[in-house]
Formats: C-alpha cells, sequence, structure tokens
C-alpha cells in the first residue's frame, strides 16, 4: 500500500446531517440524518454484484490516497490541498463525499451513538456475525477488548456462543467485557506461558473461533494457534501496515481456518441502517462504547485517551 499523503484530516466513524447535495444526487436531501461511509457500495462493480464480498472497487485507489474521483480533495487550507483519510474525514465540522459512500438513517438516531457504526462497533460485531459465521454453543476468544473486540464480543453472544473469553493486558476491561457477554477473562501478562497455550489448556484443545482485534502481528499468530487443530477458525480484525505475519503449513493443514473481515462483512449502504434500527429496537447496544464525550479542540486529549486505553 502506497503511504497516505500529507496533510490529511483524520477521522472515519462519523454521523452527520446532508448540508446540501451535488448536481446529480438524488438519493439524498438537505436535512437527512447520514453516516458516512469509508467502504462504499456503489451497486455496480464486480465485488459489488457477488455475493462473497462486501468490497466495492469505486474510486477505492483514489480514496486511499485521500482524494475523490476527480483527483482532488475538497478540503484546503491557505491554498494548500488537505487530503481527505480514505475518501471521508470526519474529524471536521463540514465534510464533502461521494454519495456512495454515505448511507441515509432514520431521523430519530442519536448522531453521538450511531456515529460508532461506522466502523468500530459495525466491524467487531461483523467480525463475529459474518465472517467468523460463529455457531451456537461453540467457544469464542477475542483478542483485544477496545471498541471493536467488544463488539466482536456482543457478535457472539448475539450467535449464541457458549463461552466468551475476552483477552486483554488491561484489567479494567474485564467488567465491561461481562457486561457486554464475556463468560471469562484472562490478562496475558498473569500468565507464567504464551496466551496460546493457556487457552487450549483452558478449552481442552482450542477454541472454535479465535477474533484477533489488535492489529499486532504477534497477538494474531497467538489467535491463530489458540484455535483447536481440526476446525478452528481465527478471524484477522487488527489493522496494521507494519511488519509481516508468517505460519508453518502444519498451522492449516489439519483443518484451521485463517480469515480476514473488513468491515465486519457488512455491505455498508444497506447494512449501517440495518444496524442503527438494532440499536433503536434495543437489540444492539452501543450507550456502553461511550466513556467520555469532548469538543473537537479537545482532540488531542481524546487521543491521549486512546492510547492509554482509557
Amino acid at each position: 500500500m502506497k503511504p497516505r499523503p500529507y496533510p490529511l484530516v483524520l477521522g472515519h466513524e462519523g454521523a452527520g446531517v446532508v448540508e446540501s447535495v451535488g448536481p446529480g444526487v438524488t438519493a439524498f436531501s438537505p436535512g437527512d440524518k447520514v453516516i458516512p461511509l469509508f467502504l462504499p457500495q456503489c451497486g455496480e462493480c464486480e465485488c459489488c454484484l457477488s455475493p462473497k464480498t462486501n468490497l466495492c472497487l469505486k474510486n477505492w485507489e483514489n480514496t486511499q490516497q485521500g482524494v475523490l474521483a476527480d483527483g482532488t480533495s475538497r478540503i484546503s487550507c491557505r491554498g494548500q490541498q488537505i487530503y481527505q483519510f480514505i475518501g471521508v474525514s470526519t474529524f471536521s465540522e463540514y465534510t464533502v463525499v461521494p454519495e456512495h459512500n454515505v448511507t441515509k438513517i432514520r431521523p430519530d438516531a442519536p448522531l453521538d451513538r450511531v456515529c460508532l457504526l461506522g466502523c468500530g462497533v459495525a466491524t467487531g460485531y461483523g467480525a463475529a456475525l459474518n465472517s467468523g459465521k460463529v455457531e451456537a454453543g461453540s467457544t469464542c476468544a477475542v483478542f483485544g477488548l477496545g471498541a471493536v473486540g467488544l463488539a466482536a464480543v456482543m457478535g457472539c453472544k448475539a450467535a449464541g456462543a457458549a463461552r466468551i473469553i475476552g483477552i486483554d493486558i488491561n484489567p479494567e476491561k474485564s467488567h465491561v467485557a461481562k457486561t457486554l457477554g464475556a463468560t471469562e477473562f484472562v490478562n496475558p501478562r498473569e500468565q507464567s506461558r504464551p496466551i496460546q497455550e493457556v487457552l487450549v489448556e483452558m478449552t481442552g484443545g482450542g477454541v472454535d473461533y479465535a477474533i484477533e482485534c489488535v492489529g499486532v502481528t504477534a497477538v494474531m499468530r497467538a489467535a491463530l494457534e489458540s484455535c483447536r487443530a481440526a476446525w478452528g477458525t481465527c478471524v484477522i480484525v487488527g489493522w496494521t501496515e507494519l511488519g509481516e505475519f508468517s505460519l508453518a503449513p502444519i498451522d492449516i493443514l489439519l483443518g484451521r481456518t485463517l480469515k480476514g473481515t473488513y468491515f465486519g462483512g457488512w455491505q455498508s449502504v444497506t447494512g449501517v441502517p440495518k444496524l442503527v434500527e438494532d440499536y433503536m429496537s434495543g437489540r444492539l447496544r452501543l450507550d456502553e462504547f461511550v466513556t467520555h464525550t469532548l469538543d473537537l479542540e479537545q482532540i488531542n486529549q481524546a487521543f491521549d485517551l486512546l492510547a492509554s486505553g482509557k
């Protein structure tokens, strides 16, 4: 992947109200409540027409490089072009996005909650339900209990998993993980052996599903090795562009499955409004994910809280 260009306005989760629409746009009107989407859904490309993926090729190369279809962004400062992160840039009072990168939601949805469905919660929740296809009665391990991992815990519970083991180096994550459905909590720093060995012993041979939500290659390896050799499935959710992940053929020859997920397998334009409906009806929890509310001017403080696991 090419390095992202700078200067760049970050932010890929958000929710807002349509201020205006460009010529030819008919699906949206000023005043509509919407969620911007870093993953488009044009409904026309090879990927959109396949039931095998939720990826979409519409303007993909451009948005990955911080520009829209015409090769420019819509943000500038003192005459200099400022790039749009994945074509979205939600850390801004206003942003301009392509019509396939936004979805309309019900008008009574609270924007300060459903914004979480723009990436983190939707990704973790779908990693269990769509990508991992967790089965009822199974044993699951979720590595990393940030927003994505906690949502994966919710997804495992929604699928009917019998055991959900949450794994994190922050002991304060234990309570919230159990509130959202985890049955057990393990802190790798409190173990004398590698976490995968601990999990294999705890489960009598390995977990049925391991969902990695950290984005560290060593953790990805541990997640795979924690799976039962005959049929365990490991889903890689955590994003990293650093380092490589290696494995020996024997790691998968006996029957393990290793797979990844992007945006939890949801088709973005059609899937996100359904998740909003699930939240509004009480089937999906979002309120528990909000620990702090800060103004845009306090964004550096927000990054500090993020980096410290708070």
